[in-house]
């Protein structure tokens, strides 16, 4: 038996997300504007709030990680909490209160303003995220949305909605973590000049 050939599929697909992340690039005021918003927030002590579901849950995690951790510089930690790993806090918002309050609870537990929420929905409509977006907008939190083609509801409810010019869900969260893994250089490099590379 003959063993199918991916490679057409393969070779499709990506040049499909270069394109869409070409796309992107014309998004670059809007990048560099959340840039300053999260230098600011960090310059005046704040922290990063940040949340979604599924995929867009593991985005939120890894920029969380990726801020309390390192990105490329050995440095200070900087204050970052994903509304989307503590278990016994999602589960017991969930059962008390129903899973659309599970990010809004915690916004209202730990933001506090001068803060940045960044808020992440492939579609813009999910409903625990814009609970949270009317939390934080409650609290004086300034909101980022990552969102796809038409940024769904979410689109009016942020300060700033970056919507990947795509419909493909696995499209958009590939420009969404190209985008985080951009802010979390930016603000290395900004507030960390001297730190040393963490690899060569």
């Amino acid at each position: 038996m003959t063993a199918p050939d991916f490679k057409k599929t393969i070779v499709e697909q990506l040049r499909d997300s270069a394109a869409v992340l070409n796309s992107t690039a014309a998004l670059a005021p809007e990048i560099d504007a959340v840039a300053q918003d999260l230098l600011a927030c960090y310059r005046a002590g704040g922290k990063l709030l940040t949340f979604g579901n599924g995929g867009s849950s593991c985005d939120a995690q890894n920029f969380a990680d990726e801020l309390v951790g390192r990105y490329r510089r050995n440095r200070p930690p900087l204050s970052a909490l994903a509304l989307t790993v503590n278990q016994g806090d999602l589960t017991s918002i969930a059962n008390d209160f129903g899973y659309e309050e599970v990010f809004a609870r915690q916004l209202r537990a730990h933001g506090r303003r001068g803060d940045v929420a960044v808020a992440i929905s492939t579609s813009g409509n999910s409903k625990n995220v814009l609970k949270a977006i009317a939390a934080a907008k409650e609290l004086g939190i300034k909101v980022v949305g990552l969102s796809g083609r038409s940024g769904g509801k979410m689109k009016a409810e942020c300060d700033r909605c970056l919507c990947v010019p795509s419909d493909s869900t696995a499209r958009i969260q590939e420009a969404h973590i190209t985008l985080i893994q951009i802010w979390c250089g930016i603000l290395e490099d900004e507030l960390f000049p001297d730190a040393p590379l963490a690899h060569g």
